[in-house]
Parts: structure tokens; sequence; C-alpha cells
């Protein structure tokens, strides 16, 4: 049954894919049959895989958690995969490719909160932890309302990032297959939802080894062919970009202008990344927490590594693919001028895999991004489902006494939920600005999930109350501040001019969750703060030794 299941949902893929080739809109550009090979290719395997890791996946521990058996390698190239999606390969280059040197604090933003989850949340993360985050910050605190806390934050995240992959996904392969757009996000949403019903984390987990393998080795291919234009020369490189678009891209300020917007933006992706619930699930899958800490140092280094390449990827577009006729929109250049891109700024990195490797190369490039956008999805929504079978149903709902064969039956339920939801919200949101949806998510992120789990594993005088109070303060300032913002305010609902005038707002919503947490925690002279803060002890010992940390860390 299983084995006809998957054989028609390979052959449904590919006549869905065909089907949208041929009834769907004027294509972009033309037919690129290399790219649909490799797009089937990938499909069918990463099908393969799925069966694969269904009949391994028995239980609640095999389904969250791939049964803990993940090497750090392995781990670390899963969280990578995981890490490195559609928005930094495409979105990244672009920036370079439109604004040059200030491209870069977007690639130094993302990395550098890893430091912080080597050093201060893998280790004590994978000793107190069980299947999610929420695990950790509720260990010593009352269940119920951390829990809901946690979930929703976690949830909220996942969503609006889900909305901004699959509004990617549908354009980026609308433009490169001719699909129509709401078939394209239709078939992410369907693979997704399969990879991870049917695997579970491991099929995630061997989605995004592949993904990430797939992606390094393009991205690599691409920045040789880019340098070796210039015999490895930087100096030539960026000698030869500035005389096309001017000395100014080799200047800051271009992207942010004032020291607020930087600092707050640094923060937004810096906390944000420890606290974004999918990649905090990853550090469960390893079977202690040395493994767990070698896992943010492989991951550390192959997303260091692949951010130097979209550097030289955005100004390898800027000397290859900018002025290039054969790139050119020449339908947008008649009406406003310039040298505008088919498809915008965030195809520069597939223009140039083209320009250095024809149509062969253009269609391993355009499969590699739609492994990429697959699996960062899968792991979304395997964290938002985590969330919502293991925190609500079986922890909250449940109060801890239920089994895992009907905790990961929720789980699969709330998988098929959460990926029409992304479907939905990723059709509504075709014609929107997206842009405020990634930096919303990392916001909510650095100023819900980030403070509370920080301070419940090295603060000892945090209660509960501060914790759901401050956690809950800066949720919302978050959110407000966002809508306030010029992005909402102005771009979306048409104002002229915005309440809140920075677009990024951790600065002021982690610095009021921090606050808020503090403040709440200090006054509350409950006997049930007092309980609270006297477990504390016996949970920093077990954080840092992991005595008592046996598996997947039962307690």
């Amino acid at each position: 049954m299983f084995n006809r299941i998957f054989l028609f949902l390979i052959f449904g893929s590919i006549a869905v894919f065909a089907s949208g080739t041929i009834n769907g809109e004027i294509q972009k550009q033309p037919l690129n049959v290399p790219a649909i090979v490799m797009f089937v290719i990938f499909v069918g395997a990463t099908l393969g895989i799925t069966y694969w890791a269904a009949k391994r996946t028995k239980s609640a521990k095999d389904f969250y958690t791939a049964g803990g058996g993940i090497t750090g390698l392995q781990n670390g190239m899963a969280i990578a995969g995981d890490y490195m999606s559609a928005a930094s390969f495409l979105g990244i280059s672009g920036l370079v490719y439109l604004k040059g040197y200030d491209g870069l604090i977007y690639s130094i933003g993302f990395l550098v909160g890893w430091p912080i989850i080597l050093f201060i949340i893998a280790e004590p993360l994978r000793n107190l932890g069980k299947y999610t985050f929420a695990d950790v910050a509720s260990y010593r605190l009352r269940q119920k309302p951390i829990r809901i806390l946690a979930a929703f934050g976690s949830v909220a995240t996942v969503i609006l990032y889900l909305i901004a992959q699959m509004v990617g996904s549908g354009k980026l392969i609308q433009l490169l297959f001719g699909l129509q757009y709401e078939v394209a996000v239709i078939l992410v949403g369907v693979l997704m939802i399969l990879y991870v019903t049917f695997g579970g984390m491991l099929a995630t987990t061997w989605v995004q080894i592949i993904k990430a393998f797939l992606l390094l080795s393009g991205a690599t291919f691409m920045a040789i062919a880019v340098m070796a234009h210039y015999d490895f020369s930087f100096g030539a490189l960026f000698a030869h970009a500035t005389e096309l678009k001017g000395v100014e891209i080799m200047s800051p300020g271009g992207l942010v202008s004032d020291p607020v917007s930087a600092i707050s933006l640094a923060i937004a992706l810096m906390f944000g990344t420890a606290g974004l619930p999918h990649i905090l699930m990853r550090f469960f899958t390893v079977s202690n927490a040395k493994e767990a800490r070698k896992s943010v140092f492989y991951a550390t280094g192959f997303i260091g590594y692949f951010y130097i390449l979209t550097f030289i990827i955005g100004f390898g577009a800027i000397v290859m693919v900018y002025k290039n006729p054969q790139y050119l929109d020449l339908a947008k250049q008649a009406i406003s001028g310039g040298f505008p891109i088919l498809g915008g700024n965030n195809m520069a990195a597939i223009h140039l895999s083209h320009a250095v490797g024809g149509d062969f190369f253009l269609g391993f490039i355009s499969a590699v991004a739609f492994a990429t956008i697959l699996a960062v999805v899968s792991g979304l929504t395997l964290a938002g489902a985590s969330a919502i079978s293991h925190d609500l149903y079986a922890s909250v709902y449940k109060k801890g006494e239920v089994d895992g064969l009907k905790e990961m039956k929720v789980s699969k339920i709330a998988t098929v939920v959460l990926g029409i939801v992304a479907i939905i919200m990723g059709i509504a949101f075709e014609k929107q600005n997206i842009a405020f949806v990634v930096g919303l998510a990392f916001a909510i992120a650095a100023s819900a999930n980030f403070p509370v789990l920080l301070l419940s594993m090295y603060w000892k005088k945090l209660t509960t109350r501060g914790a759901v109070i401050g956690g809950t303060l800066g949720l919302a300032t978050a959110v407000i501040l966002v809508i306030l913002g010029p992005i909402v305010w102005v771009q979306i609902f048409g104002n002229a001019e915005a309440i809140f005038p920075y677009k990024y707002p951790a600065l002021f919503s982690v610095t009021v969750a921090f606050i808020g947490i503090w403040f709440f925690s200090v006054t509350d002279k409950s006997e049930a703060a007092a309980q609270e803060m006297e477990a504390f002890e016996a949970q920093y010992i077990r954080s840092q030794t992991g005595i008592g940390a046996e598996g997947a860390s039962e307690h």
C-alpha cells in the first residue's frame, strides 16, 4: 500500500509539474530541459529517502529527533542545510549585486549568532531538553504557562518564516520553470507535508544534508568560475565592479544608514538565530552534548564558508550579469530605464549560474534552489508541528500522560494543517512585500524565545511570572513596532509617514523583553518563585555536566 502511495505521489508530482509548464502563464525564460530533469530526479530521490526513513520511524523519539542517532558532522551539515535558505542564497547575493559592500552586513549578521549558540546554548540545551526548546525553558518553571508562551512564539516564528519561503518558492519556480504561481506553491507544500508526515526528522535531516552538499558545491563552482576570470585577484574583480556601478558600491551606508537601525538589525539576526525553533530542535537529534557542540562547530564552518561565497557571487553577478542584454528585463527597462534583470535582483545568482556554466549548470542551480526551499520548509514545519503536539497537546492538554504513538499522530495532523496554512498564506501573500515577514520572524525569535531560553538556563532568579510577562511583552513589542514601522505602516498600509521610524524593532523589543523578565521576576515574592529558584542549582549542574541526561534527556 505504502509503495503504491509513493509511486502515485512521485508520478503525480511529475504530472503536476508538466501540466503547469504546459498550461501555465507565459514563461519568463525559455524552457530549460536540464532544470526540469534535475528537478524530477531530486523529487524522486527525496521521496525515496522519505520512504526509507518512514520504515525506520516507529516512535515519537524517532519522529522528533531521528532516534538521537545523528552524528555531529551529519547534524552540522543538516543545520547548515536548514539555515542556508533561499533567502540566504538568492537574497544576500542579490543584495550584494544591488548594493555591493553593504550586502556583507547581512552575511555577517546571519553568522554572528552561531558563536552564541556554540558557547552558551548548544550543550545546556542538549543536556536539559527532550524534543523542543520549551522543555528547557519549563525545566524548573511551571509547565503550562511557559510551554504555551514558547509554543506560541515557535508557531508564530514558523508560520511567518514559512510564508516568506512559500512566496519565494512560488516566484522562483514560476520564473525558472514556467509554472503557474499557485501550482508552484501547492507543489512545494505537498512535498513538504510528505517529507515530514512520513519520514519525520530522519527524512528531513537527510534532505537537508543532500541540499547543503549540493548548494555548497554549486556555489563553490560559481565562485571559482568568477575568480578564474580575474586570475583569482579580488582587487581586479572589485575594480571591474566599480567601473560598472561606481565606487559607491564599495562604501557602507547603502542599506542601513543610521546606527540605531544597524544595531537593531544586528541584534535581530544575532539573537534571532539563537531563538529559531527549527534550529534549536536539531540539537536533540545527536546522542549527547559533545556531539551537539560538534554540530555547531561544523555548522558554523559550513555556513561561514557559504556566506563568503555569496559575497563573491554577488560581485560576480555585477561584472557578468549587470548590463548584459541576455539577462535584462526589456519591458521594465523601457518603462523605468536603468538595467533591471529578469526576475529582479534576487535572480542575480541564477543568471550568473547561466553566465558561467550555460543551460546545464543553470538547471543544476535551479534544482538546488528548489531543494533549498524544500529543506528549509520541511525543518520549519517539523518544528511547528512539534510545538503543537509535544508542548501544547502532550504537555499542557494531556499533562504528560500520553503515549508516544498518540503524540506522533497529533504531530502528523499538525504537519498537514501547517502545510495547508502555508499554502494558503503563500498564495494570499503573492503580491505583498514579504521583507517585513522575515524581519518579524527573526524579531519574534529574538524577543520572545531567546531571552526566556537564555535566562532559564543561566539566571537563578528567573520565575514563571517574569518569563511569561517579559516574554509576552517582547513578543507584543516586536509585532506592534513592525506594524507601526515604515515597511508596514507606509509601504503596505499606504500612510504618509511611519509612527515608528525604524524598520527593525529588535533593539527595542529585546530590551523590553529582558527588562520585563528581570522586573517581574525580582518582584515575585511568591512561594512558587522561591521553589523555582531553589531548583536552579540542580538544573545548572545537569546543564553543565550532563549528569542525568540520558538518551533524549528524559525528565
